[in-house]
C-alpha cells in the first residue's frame, strides 16, 4: 500500500545568529517610532520603566516558549501550544485572540504611518492614508509576492541604523533637568502604560514557530529569544529617554510624529526626514508581517477544525489563502474606518497578546505534568526555574490586563467571549484536539509494575468464534514470555433492571454465559495457555470493557468483528465503536474466517501500524508448523522514469521486516506495480486465508475506526483477517483528573 503524504522532516540550517536576527526583524518595528509620544503623555519620562516592565514580560514568556517550541514544533506558534495542552477550548480562545490581537496591531500601524505621512502632506487626513496603505498591502499579500525576505532583512538594517544615529547624537542633547519630576503621574501610570507598550513586543514569537529548523535548538533558540527581546527593549528604553530628554514632554506628547521632531532638534531638517523614512518603513513591515502571521494562524485553527477550512482556501492562480487575507483586511480597514483611536488599537492588541501568554505559561506547567509521550523539548526550564518562571510570568501577564482602561476590558471581553461562543456553537462538535489537563491535575505513574506480566483482555460472546478468538491470543501472547489471558463475558441488562435483580432472576442466561467462559477454558487448556475469566452483569457492554481494560492494565486488547460495517449510526457496531474510540492499549480486530491459519499475508505500507502488522503476522507464523508468511506491497507505477517500483518495493518492505525484528529468511515479499491500490489489493488477498494489516487511521474519524482500506477488505475477504493498531495516548479528562487526584 503507499500513501499520498509522508512526514517531511526540515533541515536544521539556522544558528543563533539567524534566529536572532529573525527575532530582531520583527522587534524592531512601528512601536519605536509611534509609541513616545503616547508613553509620554500617560508616564512621563517613567515612561521608559513602562518598556522595562514590557520588556522582562516578554523574556519570562521568551523562556515558557523556548521550552514549548522545542517539544512541539509545528505552523501556530502559541495557538498550538495552548491547543495541544489545554484542549480546543481554550485553543479556541487563544485562536481567535492572536487572530484579533494581529488586525487591531495592524490598524495602529497603518494610523502610525498615516501619522508620520503628514511630515510630507500635512493637508492628507490620517485616517485616508492610513487606509490606503492598508489596502494596498491587503492587495499585495493577495497577490503575493516573491523575494520579500531580502527586502525585510535591508528594511532591518535601515532601521537600526537609523536608530543608533538618532541615539549617538541624541545623549549629548539631554536636558537632564526635564527628568524631574521623572514620574508625574504616579507608578499606576507606569504599570497601565506598560500595558500599552506591549504591542511592540509581540513578534518575538516568531523563532519559536522556526525551531524545526534552528540548529541545537535547545541551546540557539532561548538564546536568540532572549536577545531578541533584550535588544529592541535597550532601544526603546533609550529612545524614551533621547525623547523626553530634548523635546519637553507636553510638546511630544502632542506630536503626529515625535521621534521626528525630536530628531529635528539636533539634526535639523535631515534627521527629521530619516526619522519618518524609518518610521515610514517600519509601519508598512510591521503592518505586512502581521498579515501574513494572521493567515498563519487561520491555517493552523482550520488544520485543528477550530475554523472552517472554507477560511483556508488557497487561490487558483496566486496560491494564497485569500479568503483568509480578504477578511483579516476587512477588519483591519473597519477598525481604521470607524475612528478606533491608535492608543486603544495598541491597546486591544497588547491585552489580547498578554492574555495568550498567560495561557502560554500555563500550558508549560500542563505539559510537564501531563508528560505526554510524545513531549520531549530539547530546552527545558531548569528545576530552579520552574515552576517559579511560568507561574510568574503568567502572574505579570494578569496584573498588566488588570491596569488597563474599562473599555479596552470590554472590547478585549467581547473578543474571548466571541471564541467561546465559537467553540461551543461551531468547534466543538468538530475539533480534534483532547485537553492534558486532567492529566496535569492528576499527573500518571508512569513507573512500570516490576515483572509484569503481558496481559492480553479478550471479550468472548459468540460460541462459534470464541475459540478462534483465544487462539489467536495465544499466539499473539506466545511472544511475550508467560502472557496471561483474561477472557471477559458481559451480561447487559437494561437500564431499569437492577444488576443484582438480574443475577437473581436471569438464571437461563447466566447459565449461557459461564458455559461460554467454560468453552474459553477448554480452549486454552488446549493449548497450554494461562487464562483468567470473568463473568460480569452491565447495562453497557462497551463501558464494562472499558472498565476491565482499565483493572486489570491490560496492555492488549482482541475484539471479534463480523466483518460488516454499518452505514449510519454506527460503523463497525455500537459496542466495537465505543471501546476502539477509547481504549488506550494495542488492539487487534478479528474477523473468523472458515479456515485454519496457515497461509498468511502482511499487507505492508507506509501508515502508522505496518510494523506492527508485521509483527503479528510474525506472531502467527511461528506459533505452528506448516505455516508461510508473505509480506506484500502494492506500489503504484513511478513518474520519473528511472525509479524501478519493483526495487522500490523490496527495498522499503525489507527496511520495514529489519525495523519489526524478522531477517530475510523468514518471509516471502511479492510486490505489485498497479494504479489501482484498492482493487489490487483485494484482489492479492483472495489468494491467502489469512490477512494481517495495520489500520491506517490513528485516531477514530465518522467514516472509519481502521481504514477504509482495511475494513473494505474485511467485507470482501472469506479469510482470517486480522488489523492491529498500536497504543494509543489518550488524555484524561478534568473531571477525571480531580477524582483521581481527590483519590489520592
Amino acid at each position: 500500500m503507499t500513501e499520498s503524504t509522508a512526514d517531511q522532516e526540515l533541515a536544521r540550517d539556522l544558528g543563533f545568529l539567524e534566529a536572532y536576527t529573525i527575532g530582531v526583524g520583527t522587534m524592531i518595528g512601528a512601536g519605536i517610532f509611534v509609541l513616545p509620544g503616547i508613553v509620554a503623555n500617560n508616564a512621563g519620562p517613567a515612561g521608559m520603566i513602562s518598556f522595562i516592565i514590557g520588556g522582562v514580560v516578554s523574556l519570562l514568556t521568551a523562556l515558557s516558549l523556548s521550552e514549548l517550541a522545542t517539544g512541539m514544533p509545528k505552523a501556530g506558534g502559541s495557538y498550538y501550544y495552548v491547543n495541544r495542552a489545554m484542549g480546543s477550548f481554550f485553543g479556541s480562545i487563544v485562536g481567535w485572540s492572536m487572530w484579533a490581537g494581529l488586525m487591531f496591531a495592524t490598524a495602529f500601524y497603518m494610523l502610525g504611518f498615516g501619522q508620520y505621512l503628514t511630515f510630507f502632506y500635512g493637508n492628507i487626513a490620517v485616517g485616508w492614508s492610513a487606509l490606503g496603505m492598508a489596502a494596498l498591502l491587503i492587495g499585495v499579500n493577495y497577490r503575493g509576492v516573491k523575494e520579500a525576505g531580502a527586502l525585510q532583512n535591508l528594511i532591518v538594517i535601515l532601521l537600526i541604523g537609523f536608530i543608533l544615529v538618532f541615539l549617538s547624537f541624541g545623549v549629548f542633547n539631554i536636558d537632564w533637568g526635564v527628568f524631574k519630576p521623572f514620574n508625574p503621574n504616579g507608578w499606576g501610570a507606569v504599570a497601565s502604560t506598560a500595558a500599552t507598550v506591549y504591542v511592540s513586543f509581540i513578534g518575538f514569537e516568531v523563532i519559536a514557530t522556526s525551531a524545526e529548523e534552528i540548529k541545537n535548538p535547545g541551546r540557539n533558540l532561548p538564546l536568540s529569544m532572549i536577545a531578541s527581546v533584550l535588544t529592541p527593549m535597550i532601544f526603546y528604553v533609550l529612545v524614551m529617554l533621547v525623547s523626553t530628554g530634548v523635546l519637553p514632554v507636553a510638546e511630544l506628547a502632542g506630536s503626529n510624529i515625535p521621534v521626528a521632531d525630536v530628531a529635528s532638534e539636533y539634526l535639523g531638517t535631515i534627521g527629521a526626514l530619516m526619522m519618518v523614512v524609518g518610521a515610514l518603513l517600519a509601519t508598512v513591515s510591521s503592518a505586512n508581517a502581521s498579515i501574513l502571521s494572521a493567515a498563519r494562524v487561520n491555517f493552523a485553527m482550520g488544520r485543528d477544525k477550530i475554523l472552517t477550512g472554507w477560511l483556508n482556501k488557497i487561490h487558483d492562480k496566486f496560491r494564497t489563502p485569500f479568503r483568509a487575507i480578504l477578511i483579516t483586511g476587512a477588519v483591519i480597514l473597519l477598525l481604521i474606518a470607524i475612528g478606533v483611536g491608535i492608543e486603544t488599537l495598541a491597546d486591544v492588541a497588547s491585552f489580547l497578546y498578554l492574555i495568550t501568554y498567560a495561557l502560554v505559561h500555563i500550558a508549560v506547567i500542563v505539559m510537564r505534568r501531563a508528560e505526554p509521550e510524545d513531549y520531549n523539548p530539547d530546552f527545558k526550564l531548569s528545576s530552579w526555574a520552574y515552576p517559579t518562571i511560568p507561574l510568574l510570568g503568567s502572574a505579570s501577564c494578569l496584573v498588566i490586563v488588570a491596569q488597563m482602561r474599562p473599555l479596552v476590558l470590554l472590547i478585549g471581553g467581547i473578543i474571548i467571549a466571541v471564541g467561546v461562543l465559537w467553540y461551543f456553537g461551531y468547534a466543538a462538535s468538530r475539533a480534534i484536539k483532547p485537553s492534558l489537563v486532567g492529566d496535569a491535575i492528576a499527573a500518571r505513574d508512569r513507573t512500570p509494575a516490576p515483572n509484569e506480566r503481558y496481559r492480553i483482555v479478550i471479550p468472548v460472546a459468540n460460541p462459534k468464534t470464541e475459540q478462534h478468538l483465544i487462539n489467536i491470543g495465544g499466539m499473539i501472547g506466545g511472544n511475550y514470555g508467560e502472557a496471561e489471558i483474561v477472557a471477559v463475558s458481559v451480561l447487559q441488562v437494561p437500564q431499569q433492571t437492577s444488576l443484582q435483580q438480574s443475577i437473581e432472576y436471569e438464571d437461563e442466561r447466566i447459565q449461557r454465559q459461564q458455559e461460554l467462559l467454560n468453552g474459553a477454558r477448554q480452549t486454552a487448556e488446549q493449548a497450554g495457555l494461562g487464562l483468567r475469566t470473568r463473568a460480569i452483569v452491565g447495562h453497557s457492554i462497551s463501558s464494562t470493557v472499558l472498565n476491565v481494560l482499565k483493572e486489570e492494565q491490560a496492555q492488549h486488547l482482541i475484539l471479534g468483528w463480523s466483518g460488516k460495517r454499518k452505514r449510519y449510526e454506527h460503523i463497525l457496531g455500537s459496542n466495537i465503536d465505543h471501546i476502539v474510540d477509547e481504549a488506550t492499549c494495542e488492539i487487534t480486530l478479528v474477523k473468523a474466517g472458515q479456515q485454519p491459519v496457515k497461509n498468511i499475508v502482511v499487507l505492508v505500507g507506509t501508515g502508522p501500524n505496518t510494523i506492527l502488522a508485521v509483527k503479528r503476522g510474525y506472531d502467527l507464523a511461528s506459533s505452528a508448523d506448516d505455516t508461510s508468511l508473505t509480506l506484500l506491497m502494492v506500489q503504484t507505477p513511478g513518474t520519473d522514469g528511472h525509479t524501478d517500483p519493483q526495487s522500490k518495493g523490496e527495498g522499503y518492505i525489507h527496511s520495514v521486516a529489519h525495523e519489526a525484528g524478522i531477517s530475510s529468511d523468514q518471509y516471502n515479499t511479492e510486490v505489485i506495480v498497479s494504479d489501482n491500490v484498492r482493487e489490487t489489493l483485494l484482489e492479492a488477498v483472495e489468494d491467502y486465508d489469512t490477512v494481517c494489516i495495520g489500520a491506517t487511521r490513528s485516531t477514530a474519524i465518522r467514516q472509519a475506526l481502521f481504514g477504509s482500506i482495511p475494513e473494505e477488505i474485511g467485507e470482501h475477504t472469506d479469510g482470517n483477517l486480522i488489523i492491529t493498531r498500536s497504543r494509543e495516548y489518550k488524555p484524561r479528562s478534568v473531571t477525571e483528573g480531580i477524582i483521581e487526584r481527590l483519590s489520592r
